[in-house]
């Protein structure tokens, strides 16, 4: 890779991408191997520092970094000196001084990690930043559609929900994108960002008419956390209006993918019935960033290889 740290997927390569994408699938013998470890990280240290609640996207990557072989430190802020004011820069210089060589952290302010890197010698990964970007899971999400479509260029893709809000949503339009999908987004006015356009998207206001002869469809989870104000009537309205079910999909492909980057609302962004339904990759989502993880770490810390 030609990055030392990944913070998102708007400066990265399609041939970084593919790379990535490519090396996971070599790690997924060691994922389905009884005893689950190998020493190439053996004596690095992985620390995972998240200012906001995670469970898939913190426990695969340490799960990720304890396969490779290296010791792992789970940072929880609720218990550490940040309650007693101690900056997130301090903090990180704290851990660095310890001897720690790879950060994986999670912050609610956007450019957090890029921050960061101006202050650390270790390697960074973000593991989302504000509303900005959310690159490793948007590196699995497309990992997973391209395992059951063979490919990603000249797939549709629709995204659906709160994109406003949605780091996850940023970082799969900009790797999608660069990979030669064909991506629309679709959900209230409200939830849809101003000149969203000029990424490269179409733009709906029916997730019934995105859908169309869509190859892939995510629904992403309504970020009420992150809203200041109402955005829409109700929750029992969004989900009338804007969630996807059984109708919504009536134009997409037969084979279409049904996605969700978890945790899922049920009954909210899916019914149940699409979320435990034979085109559903949820769960395999889940599973396949353990690999994507696996394959960023093994390939950021290559030392002298391309």
């Amino acid at each position: 890779m030609r990055t030392k740290n990944v913070l998102g997927l708007r400066e990265m390569s399609s041939e970084d991408i593919l790379q990535i994408l490519d090396t996971a699938v070599l790690m997924k013998p060691i994922m389905e191997t009884k005893n689950k470890k190998i020493t190439y990280l053996q004596g690095r240290i992985v620390t995972t520092l998240f200012y906001e609640p995670s469970t898939r996207t913190r426990v695969s990557f340490e799960l990720a970094a304890k396969y490779l072989g290296a010791t792992t430190t789970n940072i929880s802020t609720s218990s550490s000196s940040v309650v007693k004011g101690e900056t997130l820069i301090d903090t990180a210089r704290t851990l660095q001084a310890m001897g720690i060589d790879i950060l994986v952290m999670r912050h609610p302010m956007t450019g957090a990690p890029r921050l960061l890197e101006k202050h650390l010698d270790a390697i960074i990964l973000n593991g989302g930043d504000g509303i900005n970007e959310h690159p490793t899971q948007a590196l699995l999400d497309i990992f997973t559609m391209r395992r059951h479509k063979g490919r990603i260029k000249d797939l549709k893709v629709v995204i659906t929900g709160d994109i406003l809000h949605s780091r996850v949503a940023r970082s799969n339009i900009w790797g999608l994108t660069k990979l030669g999908a064909r991506v629309a987004v679709a959900g209230p006015a409200t939830l849809i960002p101003r000149d969203i356009e000029k990424l490269g998207v179409e733009v709906y206001h029916d997730a019934r008419e995105a859908a169309e002869d869509a190859d892939v469809v995510m629904a992403l989870r309504i970020q009420l956390e992150r809203q200041k104000s109402g955005l829409f009537p109700s929750l029992r309205e969004y989900s009338m209006l804007f969630g996807v079910n059984e109708r919504t999909l009536e134009k997409a492909k037969e084979d279409v993918l049904i996605m969700h980057p978890g945790p899922v609302n049920r009954g909210v962004e899916l019914p149940s019935s699409l979320i435990d339904g034979v085109n559903s990759v949820i769960e395999e989502q889940v599973t396949n960033g353990v690999l994507v993880r696996m394959a960023l770490l093994y390939l950021l810390t290559r030392k002298g290889e391309v």
